[in-house]
């Protein structure tokens, strides 16, 4: 048995890339997944690899009453879930100038309101138990400005502000809130916005 089992984890963008690779980690940890994203058949797929320690949950992070639904199955399927790693997001690049609202919108969205209301659904029960863990995946660009992606870093940005937010509310809990800040990584998200990025410049 691993240091963390019979632990609940749930991962968001768990179906491929860092989301996939934390997942199947925890799972090697002795913990059981929640794995929750948009696409369901590729959720499944990862879950099959991953055997009876892993299950889907099809919702797009941006949807609080589908996220709701969700933490609800999680929580009838493995228990109250005790780790939340907020891995989903979305990384779409354009020079400011071409950045329109939309765009704008979208990144915040994904990637800062999305950790915020899966953070807003995990916490009473983590706070209940007197035990969680919270790990944000935020991003180099949370910490520095890159050019063609002003509105991932700012969202980013706001990964890193509302962990060390909710880390000073929670620090006299045994509830933890961290972030990680990856670097380019050879995932598909990273390959489609230096694409993009490269198409346009």
């Amino acid at each position: 048995m691993g240091a963390l089992a019979g632990r609940h984890a749930l991962v968001t963008g768990g179906g491929r890339g860092i989301g996939a690779a934390i997942a199947s980690a925890l799972v090697a940890q002795g913990a059981v997944v929640t794995l929750v994203g948009r696409d369901r058949a590729r959720l499944e797929q990862q879950a099959r690899s991953l055997g009876d320690s892993a299950r889907p949950e099809g919702a797009d992070v941006t949807d609080a009453q589908a996220l709701a639904r969700a933490f609800r199955d999680a929580a009838a399927a493995f228990g109250p879930v005790q780790i939340l790693v907020n891995n989903a997001g979305n990384a779409r690049s354009a020079p400011f100038l071409r950045t329109d609202a939309q765009l704008w919108r979208e990144m915040l969205e994904v990637n800062l309101t999305g950790t915020y209301l899966c953070c807003r659904e995990a916490l009473p029960g983590m706070l209940e138990a007197d035990y969680g863990r919270i790990v944000n995946v935020a991003s180099t660009a949370g910490l520095v400005g890159y050019p063609y992606v002003s509105a991932y870093c700012a969202a980013k940005h706001g990964v890193i502000g509302l962990t060390r937010a909710l880390a000073s509310e929670t620090a006299r809990s045994h509830v933890t809130v961290n972030a990680v800040c990856p670097g380019y990584t050879d995932t598909d998200m990273v390959r489609e916005a230096i694409s993009n990025i490269v198409s346009k410049t």
